[in-house]
């Protein structure tokens, strides 16, 4: 055979394989509201720079017909890419081919590329889309799950792990997207469940559908699971593009600087507080009058929204923002907040970003259901994450910081390298209202006017405590700065701390209060 002839015979078989299942199973996804395999990684990734690997590895089993069973690429596409000039490392499986299924082919595809990222130090991303295990592979499909989810903990704080849930993931499957950092999912396209709504019925007599079950705002809204929300494939890809933009390629890496920007909210920092201690406000807005262009780009939107957490930058510099939501719940810590900025703590610390954390709260939520859902284990698993942390962390208290809250949000007493406070903070063990009424008890109940008295109480101790200067005076705040200030002093204190070090003790790893 010529090489001419060589070259056709190449091109001819990978027009078979490229074409995944067919066109009719190709016209099913579509009528499904969804992408294939191959038109997701050619829209996420940049024009032409996705090179594919493994295009003709085949299937071995044999059992239930199996041997006569052409599957191209085994159901899942591997490769490298760029996105926005960002070498990746991506696989997408196929629902076309088998409906994605896992087999042990399917997974070595997988883990080879998982292999690959960790090797070159590039970020991962997984584009889920399978009817889960492939069953006529039996153990050989478990034990292709199991490779992944080995690969998945050993790269963690290692290189950026994605997954996409772009259909169906259920069963085993779903434990890979957990263990990764970010997930994304998109409304009435994504699909997460261990056990199916048949399994549920079948067993606990509850009918659900899948929507309900575990469809994409479940996993936005009620179980956390999901980091960002989506209303359309394109809109998915948009928000993978923009997380790639503030993240390194790998823990030995800070991510890219990009041209420095002023803000450009409509209100300075100082305009944004209510005159009222206790009105609420939008913590978000405080945070776009201090980063670069006004740009903050929110994780985990949609859960636990007494905190936000996101990615922003200052002076060209990538940071994570941690900060209290006054307009939900008062901005209180509970289980739910906990576990939430716990985790995007540790993957900015994991990765070489210096943490913000803005502070107004009045302490954790009290209450038998909190305590009874564990919040002393998962609340202190805020207290664990920033001590933790060893990149720089920078705080700034706007307000209320009461007892345990005041320590948890990355006070001095964790590890914090600079503490800012606005004169409008109050640091305190708990509020005026409910310390007088505790420390000044028996005056209150034996005055003759007892509101009156209690008034004058509340007053006295917010003047000597509810403010920032008892904090300062003891070294626990490092300056009391106006609100226009605030840019400034982050500014400077990333710039002089570019070379920070820290040495914590030699040990395996820690044991965090999972």
């Amino acid at each position: 055979m010529s090489l001419l002839d060589r070259v056709k015979d190449f091109f001819s078989r990978k027009s078979t394989v490229t074409e995944g299942g067919g066109q009719q199973a190709i016209q099913k996804q579509v009528a499904m509201g969804k992408l294939t395999a191959r038109q997701r990684i050619e829209t996420l990734l940049d024009s032409g720079t996705f090179h594919e690997y493994d295009l003709f590895v085949e299937h071995k089993a044999e059992d239930f017909g199996m041997d006569k069973k052409f599957l191209p690429g085994d159901g899942v596409i591997t490769g490298t890419g760029n996105i926005l000039g960002f070498p990746i490392c991506i696989y997408a499986q196929d629902f076309t081919v088998a409906g994605g299924s896992l087999g042990l082919a399917h997974a070595r595809k997988i883990t080879k590329m998982m292999d690959h990222a960790l090797q070159l130090g590039l970020p991962l991303i997984g584009i889920n889309d399978s009817g889960g295990a492939r069953i006529q592979e039996g153990v050989n499909s478990l034990a292709g799950y199991g490779e992944i989810f080995f690969r998945n903990t050993r790269a963690s704080g290692v290189i950026p792990q994605i997954s996409v849930i772009l259909g169906p993931c259920a069963g085993g499957a779903v434990y890979s997207p957990a263990l990764t950092d970010f997930v994304f999912v998109v409304d009435k396209i994504s699909k997460m469940f261990i056990t199916g709504p048949e399994v549920i019925k079948t067993v606990l007599g509850e009918e659900i559908s899948m929507e309900d079950l575990g469809g994409a705002k479940v996993h936005a809204e009620v179980t956390g699971n999901a980091h960002f929300y989506a209303q359309s494939e394109q809109e998915c890809f948009e928000q993978i593009k923009r997380l790639v933009s503030f993240i390194p390629w790998n823990n030995r890496k800070k991510a890219d600087r990009f041209a420095p920007k002023q803000p450009n909210f409509a209100k300075s920092p100082a305009e944004i507080l209510p005159k009222e201690p206790n009105q609420p406000y939008d913590i978000r807005n405080v945070i776009k009058s201090l980063v670069d262009d006004s740009d903050f780009f929110e994780v985990q939107e949609h859960w636990a929204r007494n905190i936000v957490i996101g990615f922003a930058r200052i002076n060209g510099d990538t940071i994570g923002v941690v900060g209290n939501q006054p307009l939900v719940m008062a901005g209180v810590l509970d289980v739910d907040s906990s576990n939430k900025a716990a985790r995007f703590i540790r993957f900015c610390d994991s990765f070489n970003i210096p943490l913000l954390t803005l502070v107004d709260l009045p302490g954790y939520l009290p209450g038998v259901d909190q305590e009874h859902a564990g919040v002393i284990r998962h609340g202190a698993k805020v207290l664990y994450a920033y001590s933790e942390a060893t990149v720089l962390k920078m705080t700034v208290i706007l307000r209320k910081a009461y007892g345990g809250g005041y320590i948890a949000m990355c006070s001095r007493h964790l590890g914090a390298d600079f503490v800012f406070a606005w004169p409008t903070a109050e640091i305190a063990v708990m509020g005026p209202e409910g310390a007088a009424n505790i420390i000044f008890k028996k005056e209150i109940d034996t005055a003759s006017d007892p509101d009156a008295m209690r008034k004058i109480k509340v007053q006295e101790y917010t003047e000597k405590f509810a403010n920032p200067y008892k904090a300062a005076a003891a070294g626990y705040i490092d300056a009391v700065i106006s609100p226009e200030e605030t840019r400034d002093y982050l500014i400077h204190a990333m710039h002089i701390s570019q070379n920070k070090v820290d040495n914590p003790p030699t040990k395996k790893h820690g044991n965090p209060p999972f």
